[in-house]
C-alpha cells in the first residue's frame, strides 16, 4: 500500500444546486423538525470545490472565496462539519480546502448541502475508506436534512425531513431554467414558524405526472404565502416569469430564490435579468 503521506493529491469538484419541485408541509414532528413532501431536482449551477494533500499538513484547513456566504467562521462550513464526520469513523491525512461558491446562500438552492454531500464522497473514494452508498447518506443526514440528496444526486421525490427519497425519473430532461435570486436572505426557522402544516390535496408523485404547463395549481410551495408577503419582490419574479413565457414557475425551498421552467431557452427583460443567477438545459 502507498503511504499517502508522502504523495500531495489534488482533487476538484464542482458541486451543483437543486430545486424543489414543490414543497408541502405536512406535519410538525416531536424532534422540532417537520415532515415535508417535495421533489428535489439537480441544476447544473455549480460551486468549485479543491481539496489538497500538501505532505506535512497537520490540520485540516478551509479557505472560502466568491459569493458570500455570511460565515466568517470556516469552522461552522458545512464542508468543515462534512470532514469532521468522516474523520470520527476513518482515519485519512490533513486536506487543505478550497472553496470558491457561485451559489447564492440561504436561497434554497442548498449549495452548503451539496459542498458537504461532494466532500464526503470524494474523500471516501479518493482516500480508498470503504464507506457504503447507505453508510454515506446516514453521515450526510447528520450534517443536513437535504445533504443525502446529493449523495446520488439524481431526481428525488423527498419525504420526512427530506432524507426519505426514491428515485424521480428526469422528468425535466430537455426543458430550459431560469434562476433567480434578488439577494434576499430568508431564515429557514422564520419560514416555518410562519407556515401551518397540513396534508396535501394532490400528491407531488402524481401531481409530477401531468404535464408540466399543468403545474401552476397543483404544484405549490407552502412557503411562498410568507415569503411573498414579507418579500413582494419574490413574488413579482414568479409573476414576471409567467408574463415572459415560462409554463411553471416557482420558489425554490424556503426561498429567496425562483425558478422558471420554459419549453426553450428565453430573452429575460431586464427587470428579470439583472437577478439571473443561472440558465441552461436541464
Amino acid at each position: 500500500m502507498i503511504n499517502l503521506r508522502h504523495y500531495c493529491i489534488t482533487v476538484i469538484l464542482f458541486p451543483n444546486a437543486k430545486i424543489n419541485i414543490g414543497l408541502f408541509i405536512v406535519a410538525k414532528r416531536e424532534d422540532g423538525y417537520h415532515d415535508i413532501e417535495t421533489i428535489f431536482y439537480p441544476v447544473k449551477f455549480h460551486d468549485a470545490l479543491e481539496f489538497v494533500t500538501p505532505p506535512g499538513l497537520k490540520s485540516d484547513e478551509l479557505i472560502v472565496t466568491g459569493a458570500n456566504t455570511g460565515m466568517e467562521d470556516t469552522g461552522s462550513n458545512l464542508v468543515m462539519k462534512a470532514v469532521k464526520k468522516v474523520r470520527e469513523l476513518k482515519q485519512f491525512p490533513a486536506v487543505r480546502i478550497h472553496l470558491h461558491k457561485s451559489i447564492p446562500a440561504g436561497a434554497g438552492l442548498g449549495g452548503g448541502s451539496s459542498d458537504a454531500s461532494s466532500i464526503i464522497k470524494s474523500i471516501n473514494l479518493h482516500f480508498d475508506l470503504g464507506i457504503t452508498n447507505d453508510e454515506l447518506m446516514q453521515i450526510a443526514g447528520t450534517i443536513g436534512s437535504d445533504c443525502p440528496f446529493f449523495i446520488e444526486n439524481v431526481p428525488a421525490f423527498a419525504k420526512g425531513r427530506g432524507e426519505k427519497l426514491q428515485p424521480a425519473g428526469e422528468f425535466l430532461s430537455g426543458y430550459y431554467i431560469a434562476l433567480l435570486n434578488p439577494g434576499l436572505h430568508i431564515s429557514t426557522k422564520e419560514a416555518y414558524a410562519n407556515c401551518k402544516p397540513s396534508s396535501p390535496s394532490i400528491s407531488l408523485e402524481e401531481a409530477a405526472r401531468l404535464p408540466v404547463n399543468q403545474w401552476k395549481d397543483k404544484i405549490i410551495n407552502d412557503f411562498e404565502g410568507f415569503a411573498f408577503s414579507k418579500y413582494p419582490l419574490i413574488g413579482h419574479i414568479k409573476d414576471e416569469l409567467y408574463n415572459t413565457g415560462a409554463v411553471f414557475s416557482l420558489m425554490t425551498g424556503s426561498g429567496s430564490s425562483v425558478f422558471g421552467i420554459f419549453n426553450e431557452k428565453q430573452v429575460l427583460p431586464e427587470s428579470l435579468k439583472k437577478h439571473l443567477v443561472y440558465e441552461g438545459k436541464l
